[in-house]
């Protein structure tokens, strides 16, 4: 007795969903066949008969055309094509064929985003395909799941998979794929960025604006069809303090990017930077009790109001994952305080030696006269507070202290105009800017109204460079500095003092106020008194109350009353100056003009933020800064006050990190990013 293999039949693919009037090829595996006589093929459905079903052509032994029906067979719409044995007729495979009314379509939601470094994605594919569709990611210098890893793929429609961005930097394309017919796909583009976090004001030491590690945001996409308001986070105060955002944090058993607010209210919010609705991750009161944030009639000045509390700009250490912040309060008993905190940026909880109290008394004391406007600088172990006055009110002074970052004991402390008239004057506002560090340590500062007198240590209207234990190490005054002060035309009213490294004179440092002059001068040799001495000076035609930004060779400023304007800085062989403004955008900056940030993948995709004072509300501006003539968006275009923004604060900063942009206002966060 000899026994053979029973023969099988499978019909290649099984499963397919093809178009009314389109074909589709199917081939037959046969096992065991010794003969070769392959199978016969035929149609068959349950609403359907003959042409109804179709029709095969192309018939041999091994394959078949299917060409589906000129309309899908009522009621249902499977087709079964059959392969029938020819050595066993007992033997056969099937393949189920869907007839679809039209072609197959695919669409993806978001369908566009930007993402750190392994941070998550949760996508939705929707397609007319009944097998569903097949995810796939790629980039320029990547290949499978180095390009990105999917979690619940491949997915039928409506069923979300989980994509988890690689581990580095990059612009990476996703695609869905339908399943049925490899040539159907669709494809959307997202950025990953490895920016570590917005941890200071205006982005970095130099003070120069930038975040050059942003792959989500381009030319292309930053319009109204495609960008605009996604959300937005109440808080208790007006927000002066630039917010800060920390990438990839673990809070509350999850990963997170995290924003942190700072408030008049004197109360830090950690709100994930991303969730819609807003979601907040931690929120914390720095009142002791029985104490209260202050009001403008504390100070005897409409400066700031309402109320005062957290105005300077905290500073976030990623080593240690601690936020500094000054907070300001008072008590029933009119003793007013100024307080160090150092926080931990995890669970809000207070490091050891936190708070570290700087000042308390009574109403002609530091705690209350002295007000701490500037954002905090870091630099290795130190920590540097600024401060001036409110509203020119009492005997105040220029200071600057300095603090260990761990012990929070006082190290060190500069004082502006010690000797001074009546005492007085010479603070340092620059419109909440933070003193400039270079890269030995230095601290870079502007000064406003106050007496100029080298002999007894008194530099008011001037640009000084400190050591990082605040010993004046060199300093620049404009040859009008008493008429600026007798005018109140402070120098330091602007925070320009960026620092740029360029050309012939490799060590550069901005500066100017409410003349509305910008001086360029050589931070090696800054000159001392006299214009004659700066390396340039050139009128930007509006009082400065901002701080200019640097991309690429180019200045961008918006001074008060005036269009954004970008001076270009030519090198040649012997100078280094700026030249006449080669582009100006089209709209102007009421008081008190803008302080610009720029996004940009590097050396491409530039694009220049700015917030305008359009009372009661802040509009967001975004241009080319390539030229920034060319608005690519505005927040007053869309239909409907889409993406209208809250309450204007003056000086305020935009924050623009990983795809999205953030606006402090009186009484929340709104957060801009790429529509989904």
């Amino acid at each position: 007795i000899t026994v053979t293999p029973a023969i099988s039949v499978s019909v290649v693919p099984p499963s397919a969903t093809v178009n009314v009037n389109a074909a589709k090829n199917f081939t037959v595996t046969v096992s065991n066949d010794s003969q070769n006589k392959g199978v016969t093929w035929a149609l068959s459905g349950s609403n359907c008969s003959g042409a109804t079903c179709g029709s095969l052509s192309n018939v041999t032994t091994t394959s078949v055309t299917y060409t589906a029906p000129a309309a899908p067979p009522l009621s249902n719409s499977t087709v079964i094509l059959t392969a029938k044995s020819i050595a066993d007729t007992t033997r056969t495979g099937t393949a189920s064929i869907l007839v679809s009314s039209g072609t197959i379509t695919i669409s993806i939601s978001p369908k566009r985003a930007g993402l750190t470094v392994r941070q998550t994605l949760s996508l939705t594919a929707t397609t007319t395909d009944a097998q569903g569709v097949t995810w796939s990611a790629s980039g320029s210098s990547c290949s499978g799941n180095s390009c990105g890893i999917f979690a619940g793929s491949p997915s039928l429609t409506g069923v979300p998979v989980t994509y988890t961005a690689p581990g580095t930097a990059g612009v990476y394309t996703i695609t869905a794929t339908s399943v049925t017919d490899n040539a159907q796909s669709v494809a959307i583009t997202i950025g990953v960025t490895d920016l570590s976090g917005v941890t200071t004001w205006h982005n970095n030491l130099s003070r120069d604006g930038v975040n050059s590690q942003e792959y989500a945001l381009t030319a292309s996409n930053v319009t109204t069809a495609t960008f605009g308001k996604l959300f937005s986070c109440p808080v208790d105060g007006q927000v002066y303090a630039q917010p800060l955002w920390v990438a990839n944090l673990a809070i509350n058993g999850g990963q997170h990017n995290v924003l942190f607010v700072a408030t008049q209210h004197d109360t830090l919010y950690a709100f994930d930077a991303d969730t819609n609705p807003c979601t907040v991750l931690w929120q914390q009161s720095l009142l002791p009790s029985g104490e209260t944030f202050l009001s403008n009639n504390d100070v005897n000045s409409g400066d700031i109001s309402p109320a005062i509390g957290i105005v300077g700009t905290p500073v976030i250490d990623l080593a240690t994952n601690t936020l500094y912040v000054v907070a300001k309060s008072k008590n029933g008993s009119g003793t007013f305080f100024q307080r160090l905190h150092a926080l931990s940026i995890l669970d809000h909880t207070e490091r050891a030696n936190s708070p570290a109290l700087i000042a308390a008394g009574n109403s002609m004391s530091f705690a209350l006269l002295q007000n701490q406007r500037p954002g905090l600088v870091l630099n290795g172990n130190s920590l540097y507070i600024t401060w001036a006055s409110h509203g020119d009110q009492g005997a105040y002074h220029g200071f600057i202290y300095s603090f260990d970052k761990t012990s929070l004991a006082q190290t060190g402390m500069f004082n502006t105009t010690p000797a001074g008239q009546a005492g007085f004057q010479g603070g340092i506002w620059m419109t909440g800017a933070a003193p400039a560090v270079d890269g030995s340590g230095n601290l870079f500062v502007i000064t406003g109204n106050g007496g100029f007198d080298p002999v007894n240590n008194d530099y008011g209207d001037s640009f000084l460079k400190l050591t990082g234990s605040l010993s004046l190490s060199d300093y620049f005054t404009p040859s009008d500095q008493s008429q600026d002060n007798l005018g109140d035309n402070d120098f330091g009213s602007g925070g320009a003092a960026i620092l740029v490294n360029s050309g012939p004179l490799a060590h550069l440092a901005i500066g100017g106020g409410k003349d509305s002059w910008l001086y360029v001068l050589n931070r090696d040799s800054m000159g001392h008194l006299g214009d004659a001495n700066a390396v340039q000076r050139f009128n930007v035609n509006g009082s400065i109350f901002s701080t200019a930004a640097f991309w690429q060779n180019s200045l961008y400023i918006a001074a008060a009353g005036t269009p954004l304007q970008t001076y270009p800085l030519i090198n040649t062989a012997t100078t280094t100056q700026f030249g006449a403004a080669s582009s100006t955008s089209s709209t102007n900056f009421p008081w008190p003009g803008s302080t610009p940030a720029i996004s940009s993948l590097g050396a491409t995709n530039g694009i220049v933020w700015t917030f305008r004072n359009s009372s009661p509300t802040v509009i967001v501006h975004a241009y080319d800064a390539s030229n920034v003539s060319t608005e690519l968006w505005n927040s007053a275009q869309a239909a409907g006050n889409r993406d209208r923004a809250g309450s204007y604060v003056k000086f305020t900063v935009p924050t623009v990190a990983n795809g999205k942009v953030y606006v402090g206002t009186a009484s929340e966060v709104d957060v801009y990013g790429l529509l989904p």
